[in-house]
């Protein structure tokens, strides 16, 4: 028990601006109690003047939405958000986890670039989950010979990337993503990054100016 309460599978956090919003219920709640106190102090005018059929109704109405305004409250003064950690599941439960086959779909080489496909692949292949429970498969409706060699390219690639995936706790997972959205001046991890970026140039430059003239 004591193992699994070091791996919280959420994050709670309290909402911010709740000052704010007090006043404002503050405020809200004294428009309430003043539209109660004007329909009971003329409530008995209403009567004689015929109309208290209205007036009730009117008043019940607003009885009610104060009810209700104020069993909401209770809510919203305190909320508290509480953000999933998926990543802590494979540290948590990793022994029960169970076996997932993941199948990545093509079709047309044209349409869905060989490139694509393979970042889309070793994407899958790095997810944080036990590597002897997670089958990643390529289904390729076209038979596209440019596929599978981009698939062989990428095999060779993924032995550098998924280890470094692990290691530095890489997100997103996808090589196109992350170069894209890397900052180099904050990297702590550069004789690797360097590696990993010149093999990913090397895959790419054979499959687009290589593989793909042959589509």
């Amino acid at each position: 028990m004591a193992k699994e309460e070091c791996y919280p599978l959420f994050e709670t956090r309290k909402a911010t601006g709740r000052f704010m919003y007090i006043i404002f219920s503050f405020s809200v709640f004294v428009g309430i109690c003043s539209i109660w106190i004007y329909r009971l102090s003329y409530i008995s005018k209403e009567f004689e003047d015929g109309n208290w059929i209205v007036w009730i109704g009117l008043l019940f109405s607003e009885l009610w939405f104060g009810f209700y305004w104020l069993l909401r409250q209770n809510l919203r003064w305190n909320p508290i958000f509480r953000q999933p950690l998926p990543q802590v599941l494979s540290q948590r439960y990793e022994k029960v986890l169970p076996k997932v086959d993941i199948f990545v779909c093509t079709a047309d080489p044209e349409i869905e670039p060989p490139i694509m496909v393979i970042n889309t692949v070793l994407s899958v292949m790095a997810y944080d989950y036990p590597t002897e429970k997670l089958s990643v498969y390529l289904s390729d409706d076209a038979g596209s010979d440019v596929t599978f060699y981009a698939m062989l390219e990428a095999s060779q690639f993924a032995k550098h990337w998924l280890p470094f995936c692990k290691r530095f706790k890489v997100e997103p997972r996808s090589p196109n993503a992350y170069f894209k959205t890397l900052d180099t001046t904050n990297s702590n991890n550069g004789k690797e990054l360097l590696a990993i970026k010149v093999t990913k140039l090397e895959i790419d430059f054979i499959v687009i100016c290589v593989l793909a003239p042959l589509l």
